[in-house]
């Protein structure tokens, strides 16, 4: 097991790859907490891990609310007795519309929980994985954070910040043996593609626009996630693993 003993975090743990992610972290052997602002899928996850013999914790959080973030890791760090891995992965998608027509509500909503809520997660981890010797932090950022797209220029932007906000971090807090790597996937198989899959003109366009012509699953890129948690990446930080078929290449 290549977490065994470790305490992980995942935010947007309810659903997709935060799910995925923080099943096959339990299957590896470590203690989970999952975060989500969705009360209900947030608790069917930990039933999941429990029907596998996992150890997991629900905390309802809103990433975006510095407060609510502090108080889990406050919570996991008495529950579990310290903390080891910080899967930062909650987001969300803006509406598709030229940039000038999306609403200032609507951007800063966005930018808080995609790029906000990930600097809190670092701010409020960083001590407890300091104390812990060292750990592992992983950032979801996305393929339209390596390149531009129409009509979801918060998203764009929330999701580039994501990356250079790890470089960021990586160099900060690497001497103290902690690791700072983010994730870019591309069209993963989750509930933020519902809108596309119901375009009949763009999904058959969309769901085989990489290398190798489909889209991805949650599971493959809870994969990813889980080699930069584990001690298998133990020499690499500060990178942007992309997890997309060839899409940024295509």
């Amino acid at each position: 097991m290549r977490l065994l003993g470790k305490t992980a975090i995942v935010t947007g743990g309810g659903g997709g790859i935060g799910r995925a992610a923080a099943i096959r972290f339990a299957k590896e052997g470590a203690q989970v907490v999952v975060a989500d602002i969705d009360a209900n899928i947030g608790e069917e996850t930990v039933s999941l891990i429990h029907e596998i013999g996992g150890q997991a914790l629900f905390v309802n959080t809103d990433v975006s609310d510095s407060q609510q973030v502090k108080e889990l890791i406050q919570l996991t760090t008495r529950q579990f007795e310290g903390l080891n891995i910080l899967f930062n992965n909650a987001g969300i998608s803006n509406s598709e519309v030229r940039s000038v027509d999306l609403s200032e509500e609507e951007w800063d909503r966005v930018v808080d929980i995609n790029l906000k809520g990930v600097f809190l997660g670092i701010k409020y981890a960083v001590p407890e994985l300091i104390k812990a010797g060292g750990g592992s932090i992983i950032n979801t950022s996305s393929l339209l954070g390596l390149k531009g797209q129409k009509f979801v220029s918060a998203y764009n932007a929330s999701k580039a910040g994501v990356i250079l906000l790890t470089q960021n971090a990586a160099l900060e807090y690497g001497k103290y043996n902690i690791r700072v790597n983010a994730i870019a996937p591309g069209v993963i198989d989750t509930k933020i593609i519902d809108n596309w899959k119901q375009n009949e003109r763009k999904w058959p366009i969309i769901s085989r626009a990489n290398a190798l012509r489909r889209i991805g699953t949650p599971a493959e890129v809870a994969n990813a996630v889980l080699f930069l948690a584990s001690e298998e990446a133990s020499f690499i930080t500060g990178a942007t693993l992309s997890v997309d078929g060839g899409g940024l290449t295509f």
